[in-house]
């Protein structure tokens, strides 16, 4: 078995066992382009050595997973520090409707990002080497989004402070994140609050492996308005 055929396996059995059932050209599309970051992980570190083994569960399947919880009608999105294209990459081919903005400022992590852009042929994304707070990228993309999303690249209070100069008057933030939150929260909230009308922290548990969410995995939901 190719490791390809592999991943695709492994995909099939966590959307399954989660009664998740995108099609297989979406599942294809995922394994295709867990087998990319993994060949192009021997030359760029886009993902822990150690963690490359568990790729689909710990980085394909959880990026995939958060469309479980987008709100309606956002169709527009930004992915701050996508690093190796995530959630971003999972996040366009599981909502093929959706159009996405991935960005990041280290250029070898974007350009290997752009590869994987153009091989998996996904037409609803654009790539992006340019840091989010910098003059260009805000003249480029004010008020543009209404929906940001990231991977625990940084703390919430730093992310409130990039995104609220790119999204719509009424748009979501959604942070992948792990750990004890509530700190890191009530010092976002203390400067920000004005911002937000709605916060929610989802704990993301899956089966078959992370049932009672035992490896901490929370997806932090604000509704934000300006």
């Amino acid at each position: 078995m190719d490791l390809q055929e592999q991943y695709l396996r492994e995909l099939k059995s966590f959307f399954w066992e989660n009664s998740l059932n995108p099609d297989i050209y979406q599942l294809e599309r995922l394994a295709h382009y867990a087998s990319l970051v993994t060949e192009k992980n021997e030359k760029v570190n886009l993902v822990s050595r150690r963690d490359i083994s568990k790729i689909i569960e710990n980085h394909i399947f959880i990026s995939s997973f958060i469309s479980e919880f987008l709100p309606e009608k956002v169709n527009r999105f930004l992915d701050i520090g996508t690093g190796g294209g995530f959630p971003g990459i999972p996040l366009a081919i599981t909502n093929p409707m959706m159009r996405g903005v991935l960005v990041d400022s280290t250029q070898k992590k974007i350009e290997a990002v752009q590869e994987f852009v153009d091989k998996l042929k996904l037409s609803n994304v654009l790539v992006e080497n340019e840091r989010v707070e910098s003059d260009e990228f805000i003249a480029k993309y004010k008020d543009s989004f209404n929906l940001v999303v990231s991977r625990a690249t940084v703390p919430l209070i730093i992310l409130f402070r990039y995104s609220i100069p790119l999204i719509k008057e009424k748009a979501y933030l959604m942070a992948i994140k792990g750990g004890d939150l509530e700190k890191e929260f009530k010092t976002a909230e203390m400067k920000y609050k004005a911002y937000i009308k709605k916060s929610t922290i989802f704990e993301l548990a899956y089966k078959p492996t992370n049932v009672r969410n035992e490896k901490g995995k929370k997806l932090v939901m604000l509704e934000l308005s300006k």
